[in-house]
């Protein structure tokens, strides 16, 4: 009978989780299915114990192999040998996170950075660069940021000058901190660059454009001009050529220019269908949002496995002796045990219902299905918010996990602590954290106002004063499910039932919605006494909480929607439970806020607390579930301490 009842509980759990993956696999279920066997075994994974030499020659290696998988066709258009799918081009490539984070970097240059803008800059001229990059025919690198200018890329030194006479455009590097930096495939494997350069033409400067400029001939040494040279050791990532490139009056002919939204004709005449400078740099850069979108799904992803390898651990792991049994007691079943890895579980579920979303979504404007003149905007805002939310959390989660499994989380073999090199830079590329998250606040500020993107500081300060205050849900196409939801509670937020997804949604949209309308306040009172530069530096702590702000709320409402498409009632249930630990964890982290503001009583503050405990023991039991359910098999764990007898059985 017993056996039986365990029999029961094995088949419950499984399809359980089962469901719940699906859930989570989100509309590139397939892909990700048929990633998990394709990836499978020792061919992909990274071997921590090779020299950063070593390690780029295997990185090389299975990126060549991964070229055979059709990974990378999927991400470009069918005219250049791609069969233009996007979404499942990002979530494909997402899966070798699982393997190694150096080899997910690697394709990421080539194909995503490289070949994306290759592809979405460049046109036909362009089109055999497509077709070679695919195929790894031709290896490039995307040489965007400068030892000077990271985040300010309209500011890079890097000039382009053309040459009329010679039909040629000269590469320069006019100053030490123009040398282009930290670019990955630019110490050892790239043969081409592309260059984003400030272009000059008739003695005019006309901002930053981007061309493919060779940099190695086919031996690997560097072509007349170009000088190439290493970062050698970093934190991490040890698979990725890191480097950096200075150019000294480098020809390259004028067709090498990437001219979809610009062109210079032979004679030098510039020209382009986007008249405004400021709106044709900021074209140009959203064209390249992909990358954004995957960085954030990468490091989730990082997370899913740090979480899946941690829980794992403490349902083994036993230490202490019950003093009523004498037995000693699993690790899980204290406290404070699930406190710290069960709520980051829950983080972890939401922002991959998040990212399932942004993914959709970037998907439709990119095979244009979607040509809503505001959805390239809204999409960009949303990575960016997503991007930083995800790549935070993998580095707190994944440091939580190397801490709850002791001197054990410390070891190479069990992953945890390369998994926190590898994902510790994630913060930084594709976007600084900071500023991405000051990003979206300020799109929020701006009310997508075409005429306000192109203000200088001061006439954005002005109209962000001016706002009205319900921006949030006037422009933020709050999806019906949420409204309706919104729309039945009757309770107000101060008498309501915490427990009520209304109650809860109502709470994020006012946190949002009160921290937009008093930073709009708050510039406009500074901007009276002083300049739009200081105004806005002297509010930025403000601009920041609201941005984090509208991003908490995106994604609590993007977990609602992935909770509504579980047709399991045990997986849905279960859902809704973890999506509950979700809300109490940021209402708790918030919770000074809340009661600063009078939003929360402190007696309401308390029972935040007590249901963060009541949630993560009503989930102990389903521990293992849910992180069968993120969707990390087993085998892909490759901790030794998981099967380490030595740390388990007691005689």
């Amino acid at each position: 009978m017993v056996e039986d009842m365990a029999e029961d509980i094995a088949t419950r759990t499984s399809t359980t989780a089962d469901h719940l993956r699906a859930a989570l696999d989100g509309p590139w279920a397939a892909v990700r299915e048929e990633a998990r066997t394709q990836l499978a075994g020792d061919r992909f994974i990274g071997d921590p114990y090779l020299d950063y030499r070593a390690a780029r020659a295997r990185v090389l290696e299975q990126m060549r192999a991964v070229a055979t998988l059709g990974y990378a066709e999927r991400g470009f258009r069918r005219e250049h040998g791609g069969t233009g799918e996007p979404g499942a081009a990002v979530v494909a490539l997402e899966m070798l996170a699982y393997c190694d984070l150096s080899l997910w970097v690697k394709c990421g240059v080539q194909w995503g950075l490289f070949g994306g803008a290759v592809e979405n800059l460049g046109t036909e001229r362009h089109a055999d660069y497509v077709k070679r990059l695919i195929s790894l025919d031709l290896l490039g690198c995307f040489a965007m940021t400068e030892s000077g200018h990271g985040s300010d890329v309209a500011n890079l030194e890097t000039t382009a000058t053309y040459d009329p006479q010679a039909g040629e455009f000269v590469i320069h590097t006019p100053t030490p901190s123009a040398r282009k930096d930290y670019i990955g495939g630019a110490a050892e494997h790239a043969r081409m660059a592309a260059v984003f350069a400030q272009l000059i033409t008739q003695g005019e400067r006309r901002g930053v454009h981007c061309l493919l400029v060779p940099i190695r001939d086919e031996h690997g040494a560097d072509l007349p001009g170009v000088t190439t040279s290493d970062d050698g050791l970093k934190g991490g990532l040890p698979g990725v050529d890191n480097g950096r490139i200075v150019f000294d009056n480098v020809r390259v002919p004028r067709e090498n220019l990437l001219n979809r939204y610009a062109d210079v004709a032979p004679d030098g005449t510039y020209s382009s269908a986007i008249e405004n400078p400021s709106r044709r740099f900021f074209t140009t850069l959203g064209t390249l949002v992909r990358g954004r979108v995957s960085v954030g799904g990468a490091a989730a992803a990082g997370a899913r496995v740090a979480l899946s390898i941690a829980v794992r651990y403490a349902l083994k792991r036993r230490q202490f002796a019950d003093p009523d049994t004498g037995a000693e007691t699993l690790l899980l079943d204290y406290r404070s045990h699930q406190r710290r890895l069960l709520p980051l579980v829950a983080k972890s579920y939401a922002y991959a219902f998040a990212q399932n979303d942004l993914v959709r979504r970037m998907h439709l404007v990119q095979t244009g299905q979607d040509l809503d003149p505001g959805a390239q905007r809204a999409l960009e805002k949303r990575a960016a918010g997503l991007k930083a939310a995800q790549t935070r959390h993998a580095t707190r989660a994944i440091q939580e996990c190397r801490e709850a499994c002791g001197g054990a989380g410390y070891l190479t073999e069990n992953r945890l602590v390369t998994l926190k090199a590898d994902t510790d830079v994630f913060t930084t590329f594709e976007g600084d954290n900071v500023v991405l998250t000051q990003l979206v606040a300020k799109e929020l500020l701006t009310a997508y106002s075409d005429e306000v993107r192109d203000l200088d500081a001061l006439g954005w300060v002005r109209f962000a004063a001016t706002m009205a205050g319900d921006v949030v849900r006037k422009r933020s196409g709050v999806r019906q499910l949420i409204q309706t939801m919104r729309d039945g509670a009757k309770d107000t937020v101060d008498e309501g039932d915490l427990s009520r997804r209304p109650v809860q949604l109502q709470l994020f949209a006012d946190r949002e919605d009160y921290l937009l309308r008093t930073a709009a306040h708050r510039l406009r009172a500074r901007a009276k006494d002083t300049g739009p530069f200081e105004a806005f530096d002297n509010a930025q702590d403000h601009i920041l909480a609201a941005g984090a702000a509208h991003i908490d709320r995106l994604v609590l409402e993007a977990f609602v929607e992935g909770i509504a498409g579980i047709a399991d009632p045990a997986a849905r249930d279960l859902a809704e439970t973890v999506c509950d630990l979700f809300v109490y964890t940021l209402l708790e982290e918030n919770s000074a806020w809340y009661i600063m503001h009078r939003f929360m009583s402190v007696e309401r503050a308390k029972a935040v607390r007590r249901g963060v405990n009541e949630l993560v023991d009503r989930l102990r039991p389903d521990a293992l579930t849910l992180v069968e359910g993120l969707g990390v098999p087993e085998y892909m764990l490759r901790a030794a301490m998981l099967d380490d007898a030595s740390v388990y059985e007691r005689s």
